[in-house]
């Protein structure tokens, strides 16, 4: 599926150093390339610590990459400046975490609508289309509860639907099922894949889960900073 032809992700030869205290630097990628097709459904797996989360953060523009080059749909994110790089992500990219980021004084529409705000939408907008986006995650009737009133399944929509109010092209999770029980994650992630068949959106899936990668078009498998298997072969 990923030969390039229609690459939404393309990373070359990334690597990133983190500083680990005490003068000893970590080197959480080592070299990677990677490239992605649009409206895949990838899962980046491989034990803790392998750099999944860094690379991940370094594909999406949250943290910058010591050298190499990462390209979002044909647009190089090294070439931005970090006001750019920011409002790209904000039109172009969803965000899906394991621990929700909900804001607890925030009912489900306004935790919605808030990056909509932020980002200068009108505001009857932003409800508008916030309102939207909880009724695609079946949540409609939820629009008024806080993040306290709600299941952690009920939290994670939220999450996705914060995440999809922008109809980005690439949604970004982070483990987006490791707080939830079985049943609970297996439907977070029916709806994942049902928004990917219907909107034809691409998700990048950091997982722990093989029930979850054996889900996804392919597995990328890390191991110490670097893909040793980014899965075409078995597509």
């Amino acid at each position: 599926m990923s030969n390039g032809s229609d690459a939404i992700v393309i990373a070359r030869n990334v690597e990133k150093t983190y500083d680990g205290g005490r003068g000893v630097a970590v080197h959480a990628l080592k070299g990677i390339d990677l490239t992605v097709t649009r409206a895949e459904v990838v899962a980046i797996m491989g034990p803790s610590g392998c750099g999944k989360t860094t690379l991940l953060n370094c594909l999406s523009g949250i943290d910058e990459i010591d050298s190499g080059e990462v390209l979002i749909d044909g647009l190089s994110l090294e070439d931005m400046d970090d006001n750019s790089r920011t409002d790209h992500r904000a039109r172009e990219m969803g965000f899906v975490f394991q621990l929700y980021n909900l804001l607890p004084v925030l009912n489900s529409v306004e935790n919605v609508e808030l990056p909509m705000l932020v980002s200068g939408v009108n505001s009857n907008e932003a409800r508008k289309r916030s309102l939207a986006a909880l009724e695609r995650v079946g949540l409609a009737d939820w629009a008024a509860h806080k993040p306290a009133e709600l299941s952690g399944g009920q939290r994670q929509r939220v999450t996705i639907a914060r995440a999809l109010v922008n109809e980005p092209a690439i949604i970004w999770a982070d483990e987006p099922t490791g707080d939830l029980d079985s049943e609970t994650a297996q439907g977070i992630m029916d709806l994942l894949f049902e928004l990917n068949e219907r909107n034809k959106q691409t998700f990048i899936i950091v997982t722990h889960s093989q029930e979850i990668g054996d889900q996804c078009n392919r597995i990328v498998k890390m191991r110490d900073g670097l893909v040793v298997d980014d899965g075409i072969d078995a597509v």
